[in-house]
């Protein structure tokens, strides 16, 4: 393999003469080979996005020569718009701050801009890494400010993803409105909710989820990008900030704001930790709809076998016939690795010590993987499973009939005690509950049809006497 010679502070090493990378990437590839995890393509084109604008905000100052700077710029959109990711290769597992990931695009975007220029990569005397590329910037606010410009972008499509799910989940609560359903409350039988109703609550609990993940946008849009080494702005002007985000804001499409206090956007981690507690909350609302659908398509013949699930593939390699809940099975997967995600997420962003975090590399995979994870199963819960699903009317009409705890809606004309004795033979004879209230002489036929009514039982009945 032919390779070049490139010299840093520990002196020559040599790195392969095709290679985009440089001597620093080198060091770490070396030095880091723990698990193969690499950035995520989000935070790839959010750096590429960042250098671009720290790029255009040097021109704009006359710190950077325009030559140079808009060959920059051009090797940045082409990392953004997803070229050259092999060549960001380095292992997640590294020094705390992202220091090698952030060298690793520095050399990426300063040998590409080379060429650009005519020139052979590893020819720092036309762009630097440093000096040109990272020019105004330090590892320590580019890092984590490339989290925050990817977890707005994933978010967004968590976002989309949500609300195809919610869209799905609401068509069937429109579909089933009319079907009344056993409800159940401690896996025992309670009183009737129609089918449409437990259908919209799961819709109405990720629209809560929704506009918690909106509420995170005011705090993610301010970036600590131009703070230097811990925030101070050390060798930069007074304007580098300003413009850094005026140019940021235009290249991503999205309001970037210089933060209140930039020494804490530095040391301080909590609004990813925040962002990752909403992802466990959107994790534990999916979970508990796959937990139910489930539930409910159990059977067919020894189950509650209200739903039928669309079937997607043989559930066994012995039982002929059998089909399982696997679509639901995949996405509880999914939010349980979220759970472990957001445990990582929150230790990491609790391990800031002074005036740094160094523990930014696991947290933003861990974070920017759940936005990914949930993004895609949120979108195939409501293609491959809920837009499939049929109510098996029959049943859940049984079940509605033959429930002990329709008696509730005998608590206001007979009391409580009487309708529990009414339950207790009901359950001893096996007779249904309207047979031994006709048979106590409790209410008659006409007020049974009333009292009884399934839909009446699914919303407040009572009426006021004039």
């Amino acid at each position: 393999m032919k390779t070049r010679l490139e010299k840093d502070s520990l002196g020559p090493l040599e790195v392969p003469a095709n290679a985009y990378y440089g001597v620093h990437s080198q060091r770490s590839i070396h030095n880091f080979q723990i698990s193969g995890l690499r950035l995520k393509a989000a935070q790839i084109k959010a750096l590429a996005q960042i250098k671009q604008a720290c790029a255009e905000a040097n021109m704009g100052l006359g710190t950077l020569e325009k030559k140079k700077g808009r060959a920059i710029v051009a090797a940045c959109e082409e990392i953004a718009a997803g070229k050259l990711h092999e060549a960001i290769c380095l292992d997640i597992f590294q020094a705390g701050s992202g220091t090698s990931s952030n060298m690793n695009i520095n050399e990426v975007i300063a040998n590409r801009a080379i060429e650009l220029l005519g020139g052979k990569r590893g020819d720092r005397g036309l762009v630097h890494p440093n000096d040109d590329v990272n020019k105004g910037q330090s590892t320590n606010n580019v890092f984590p400010s490339s989290i925050r410009v990817a977890a707005l972008d994933l978010s967004a499509s968590l976002a989309g993803a949500l609300r195809k799910l919610i869209a799905s989940l609401e068509k069937k609560a429109k579909r089933f409105k009319r079907v009344v359903k056993s409800g159940r409350t401690h896996l025992q039988d309670a009183v009737p909710v129609t089918m449409g109703q437990a259908f919209q609550a799961h819709a109405s609990a990720l629209r809560k989820d929704l506009q918690r993940l909106a509420d995170t946008d005011k705090f993610l849009r301010k970036i600590g990008v131009g703070g230097n080494a811990v925030g101070t702005g050390l060798n930069t002007f007074p304007e580098f900030r300003p413009l850094i985000m005026k140019h940021l804001s235009k290249i991503a499409r999205r309001k970037f704001e210089v933060p209140e206090d930039p020494i804490e956007t530095t040391q301080y981690l909590t609004d990813l930790a925040h962002l990752s507690a909403i992802t466990r909350m959107v994790a534990i609302d999916i979970g508990k709809t796959c937990n139910d659908l489930r539930l409910l398509a159990s059977g067919p013949n020894t189950g509650i076998n209200e739903v039928a699930l669309p079937p997607v593939e043989p559930g066994s390699s012995i039982m002929p016939g059998k089909i399982n809940p696997s679509i639901c099975e995949a996405v509880n997967m999914v939010c349980i690795h979220v759970f472990g995600n957001d445990t990582a997420v929150s230790a990491a962003a609790a391990a800031g010590q002074l005036e740094l975090n160094t523990h930014m590399p696991v947290l933003g995979h861990n974070l920017l993987e759940s936005l990914e994870l949930l993004a895609k199963a949120a979108v195939h819960l409501a293609e491959k499973c809920i837009d499939g699903i049929e109510v098996k009317v029959e049943q859940c009409r049984w079940y509605v009939e033959n429930s002990p705890s329709i008696a509730t809606a005998l608590n206001p004309y007979i009391g409580y005690d009487k309708a529990a004795e009414v339950v207790k033979e009901s359950l001893k004879t096996k007779k249904p509950i309207p047979e031994v209230i006709l048979a106590k002489g409790y209410l008659t036929r006409e007020q049974l049809k009333v009292v009884l009514d399934p839909i009446a039982m699914t919303q407040p009945n009572l009426k006021r006497k004039k």
